[in-house]
């Protein structure tokens, strides 16, 4: 066949003809029928079989690959409807013109030359040959061929372009590939290619049949499980001590709890339903093991168990008091709470006595109506139907340290209550508070129906730490999720996902608590009553060193009262030079460093008791870690004092001003945020605006200003220092010195108002601490002297001020307020000390 041939067209859907190969073929096409009859007028019976490039009824010479196999016919079984043969592949070939004619597609055929290997013997090549007849050999044994039928067979073909072929043809790879194979008429690329197929083939049965046997071994055990339990269960069930099913005794144990239970009857309703759901399945079943954790925990939860409130309101506020120093604020809100269930308690108390007595079940005298019947009695009081008394929901917001944690649990003491505590902090999904569905693998309920199991009892004192470090994520975000736990209006029917049942958590007494409001939504915020904790005064500090700390850190590391004394200096030198809080945990870890060293001489027998006075701390403890801001001992020109506040307290901080030679610009420096830069700018531009008033010559605005905060490698922002900064530009510029022993506070606006502030208990506290004996606050922020323990306001000096020329009149030496204008002593001299060298 190497002259061109006329051969009609068999086109083939999803089949790849390979030379070499027999494939079956059934024809229903009227133009396929029609090219198999004129392929039987054939003498030699020939057709070229091309595949389709689409699967599509209609053929076109255009939707025909052009390299196809030029096959013979074999037998014919005609049909209704079609026809069924057997083809038989003879030889490659290319259809160089496909026309259509009577109805039927014929093409010319030119018969397509292989493309032998330059060296026949190469080893390569020859190993390529061997190898592709060996996996041959694994894949049709693995496809459960017979080994010496698939073997005699790669024999006869003989060449190794014929037994590429011949593989090509048999094995399951893709109608794309299989066409790109015949198109290969290089015998190595095909060889190479087909490998490539038989080896992928291979690895995918090997793959098969791993996951196979593997679940045939799991099955194989799980029966054999299934077979022992079983026996398991008829040899105990002949005993009489079967230890499964209804009638086994922790089943029995499980229904009396569940029977037990005072709950709705929406809630019974459920619980029946899923306990006859666990009766009916195996316990062998994945089902069975989830739906008897569920009861079990239903059976645990307090549906309508409470503790007695201790209302006794002096006990309480005793027992407050010998567990926390200070923190007035706190006990008040709570002994109030206290008061208020004592007066309920007592007025429902009174309206019950009329019931009780004798007379009022007395009969009537004169014609008595007809009794009704009686009603049926009333279901027990239960989760559903408790007291009319809501928890309440505060929220304890301040600085680490000091003592929020620890008065909850004081709390619950004073109530009689249970305590619980859960830490929110890093909590990132909603299913930590409202729990898993079951329908989970591993579904859990929410830490807080796990908190209330725990608890024992529906009423106890929860406490929600750290509740302004929630964090969101894609799964959800936990602090939405307590907007429901924490509003009184809806969680008297508070539903868990793993729960699924509502349950009643109006009487919990919920305390949240928190570092930062900053951190708290605004709709979670608006549903608790904060009560605000502030840092403890350093006299604060050292009663609470001597009754709390001290006490406890001896028992700790195992000494007597007697073996060791800390005298208050000792105390107030660590304070001072080893802490830097506004609680008092790093006391507390110091004084226990003391001990533990005190504690080592002791067993040493070095000594066998220690008092520690105020020159044995260092010596002690070692270096002095700890340089808080002190008060200069002079006045300056162009240094001011101001107040900030931190989380670790309140401080004092420094505003330097100075002229230089310059063309009137500002410069700020001190690491100064966009509030703080913009009170500098304000603060310049007062003092450009009243410049006469002040004192100050024009020709100093034509010098630069330099305005530093020093602590130049911490970030410092905020407008309480505007004040400041004003004083400290106006005293450059006045060439006025400042009183050292004032500091300030207070936001400022163009015109000199002085606009109130916040922190001011922390500030003046920080203020106090540095040796500040005078105080400059906005007047709007009166209430807040309140606050202030009763030795600060009677050693210190408040000034309460609206306008800035308050603030100098009482900052600036020299000078005072008369009749509402700022005046000088020194006036004259001032301008001329003014005209200073250029």
């Amino acid at each position: 066949m190497s002259e061109p041939l006329h051969l009609p067209i068999l086109p083939l859907r999803n089949v790849v003809l390979f030379p070499g190969v027999s494939a079956p073929i059934a024809a229903g096409r009227p133009g396929t029928l029609k090219a198999i009859e004129a392929s039987l007028k054939r003498p030699d019976h020939l057709i070229f079989a091309l595949t389709q490039r689409q699967d599509v009824e209609n053929v076109t010479p255009e939707g025909l690959f052009t390299t196809g196999t030029v096959a013979a016919l074999g037998p014919v079984q005609r049909g209704v409807g079609g026809a069924r043969l057997l083809l038989q592949g003879k030889q490659r070939g290319v259809a160089m013109r496909i026309v259509e004619h009577d109805g039927m597609l014929e093409a010319v055929v030119v018969p397509a030359s292989e493309l032998a290997p330059i060296d026949p013997k190469d080893p390569t090549y020859l190993a390529l040959v061997r190898e592709l007849h060996e996996r041959s050999l694994e894949l049709g044994k693995k496809l459960g061929l017979n080994e010496e039928v698939v073997e005699q067979v790669l024999n006869e073909a003989g060449d190794p372009g014929k037994m590429a072929d011949l593989v090509a043809g048999y094995i399951d790879i893709p109608v794309p590939e299989r066409q790109q194979l015949l198109e290969t008429l290089s015998v190595e690329d095909r060889v190479r290619r087909v490998l490539v197929h038989v080896q992928r083939q291979i690895g995918f049965l090997e793959a098969q049949e791993d996951i196979k046997s593997k679940v045939q071994a799991e099955l194989g055990d799980r029966q054999r499980e299934m077979f022992l339990r079983q026996q398991l269960r008829t040899i105990q069930k002949e005993l009489g001590e079967s230890d499964e099913g209804p009638d086994s005794e922790e089943f029995k144990e499980l229904k009396a709890k569940l029977d037990a239970l005072e709950v709705s009857e929406e809630v019974r309703k459920e619980i029946d339903r899923e306990w006859s759901r666990l009766t009916r399945l195996s316990r062998e079943s994945m089902e069975s093991q989830v739906l008897r954790n569920y009861l079990e925990f239903v059976a645990e939860i307090p549906w309508s168990k409470r503790s007695e409130d201790h209302l006794d309101v002096a006990e309480a506020a005793s027992i407050l008091d010998e567990d926390h120093y200070a923190l007035t604020d706190v006990k008040d809100r709570i002994l109030e709470f206290l008061a208020v269930r004592q007066l309920l308690a007592r007025r429902e108390k009174e309206q019950a006595k009329p019931a009780e007595g004798g007379d009022a079940a007395a009969p009537k005298e004169g014609p008595q109506e007809t009794p009704k019947e009686a009603p049926k009695e009333a279901p027990k009081k239960g989760a559903f139907d408790g007291p009319p008394h809501k928890g309440k929901i505060l929220l304890f917001v301040g600085p680490p340290g000091v003592g929020k944690t620890s008065i909850a649990k004081s709390i619950a003491r004073a109530m009689g209550r249970k305590y619980v505590r859960i830490s929110l902090g890093g909590a990132r999904d909603e299913a930590d508070v409202r729990g898993h569905r079951r329908t989970y693998v591993g579904a859990m309920p929410g830490r807080i129906l796990q908190g209330m199991r725990q608890a024992g009892t529906k009423n106890p004192v929860f406490l929600l730490d750290e509740v302004d470090k929630l964090g969101v994520s894609f799964q959800g975000d936990p602090a939405a999720a307590l907007l429901e736990v924490l509003d009184p209006a809806q969680n008297d029917s508070f539903t868990d996902h793993y729960l699924n049942l509502p349950f009643d958590l109006s009487e919990v007494l919920f305390i949240a608590t928190a570092n930062f409001l900053q951190g708290i939504p605004a709709p979670l915020l608006d549903r608790l009553e904060m009560v605000e904790f502030s840092g403890y005064t350093e006299r604060e500090k050292l009663a609470i060193a001597r009754h709390y700390l001290v006490p406890r850190q001896l028992v700790e590391n195992g000494l007597e009262p007697g073996q060791l004394t800390i005298t208050d200096g000792a105390i107030s030198a660590i304070v001072t030079g080893y802490t830097r809080e506004s609680g008092v945990r790093q006391l507390e870890r110091e004084i226990g460093k003391l001990s533990r060293k005190v504690a080592r001489r002791i067993a040493a027998g070095e000594t066998a008791a220690m008092t520690v006075e105020a020159d044995d701390v260092r010596p002690v403890l070692g270096r002095q870690r700890i340089h808080p801001e002190r008060k200069f001992r002079e006045d300056q020109t162009g240094l001011a004092t101001g107040m900030y506040y931190t989380p670790a307290g309140g401080d004092i901080m420094f505003v330097e001003a100075t002229l230089m030679r310059g063309k009137g610009e500002v410069l700020l420096t001190g690491q100064l945020g966009d509030v703080m830069k913009e009170s500098a700018r304000a603060a310049w531009t007062y003092a450009r605006s009243h410049a006469a008033t002040l004192g100050i010559d024009e020709t100093s605005f034509e010098r630069d200003l330099h305005i530093h905060v020093p602590a130049g490698a911490i970030p410092k922002d905020g407008p309480s220092a505007g004040v400041t900064m004003a004083t400290a530009v106006v005293s450059a510029l006045s060439r006025r010195a400042v009183r050292h022993d004032l500091a300030m506070t207070g936001e400022i606006t163009l015109s000199g108002r002085v606009l109130p502030i916040g922190g001011v208990k922390e500030k003046v506290l920080g203020a106090a601490r540095a040796g500040i004996t005078a105080i400059v606050l906005p007047k709007e922020n009166e209430p807040d002297l309140e606050d202030l323990p009763a030795d600060v306001r009677e050693t210190t000096e408040i000034h309460l001020v609206s306008g800035l020329d308050e603030v100098l009149a009482v900052a600036l030496r020299g000078a005072s307020l008369e009749e509402g204008h700022l005046r000088f002593a020194d006036a004259a001299r001032a301008q001329a000390g003014l005209q200073t060298p250029q």
